[in-house]
Parts: C-alpha cells; structure tokens; sequence
C-alpha cells in the first residue's frame, strides 16, 4: 500500500476522535511525537500539561488537529 493510500485510510479510520493506543518515539521541548499506528505519528504538544513521557511509553490519545493537505496530525491525551 502506498503512503497515500494509508493516510487515506488513517483518517477514514480515525477522523471520529477514538481513542488511540500509542507509543512515544521522540520526546522534544515542544511535545512528544507518538506513532499510533504503523509509520503513522503524530505531534502531542506539551501543551496543557502532557506530563513528563519518555520514549517508549506507552499512551493513550485521540486526534486534536487533522492537517489533511499536508498529512499531519496533532494528538491530546485521551
């Protein structure tokens, strides 16, 4: 499946804000980056007090921001 086809098929899966079981990949100073599914990730911003994660945790999220155009999408704790 190309990377088109799986956006596609992310966001018809998930645009309804369920919630997602993830783990951190990367952790910044502005937010941790969280793949929720097989070479999708996502930004949780520290923002409204995600608390200290570390990579490799795992966590529970559902998508704030949906960026279809440019394929991104931003996470909130679930």
């Amino acid at each position: 499946m190309s990377p088109t086809e799986n956006w596609r098929e992310f966001v018809a899966a998930h645009a309804d804000g369920g919630v997602l079981d993830g783990v951190v990949t990367r952790v910044l100073p502005f937010g941790a980056f969280v793949e929720v599914t097989h070479g999708m990730e996502g930004l949780l911003p520290t923002v409204g007090g995600t608390g200290p994660l570390t990579a490799g945790a795992n966590v529970a999220v559902r998508l704030d921001k949906l960026d279809v155009q440019n394929r991104r999408f931003s996470l909130i704790l679930a």
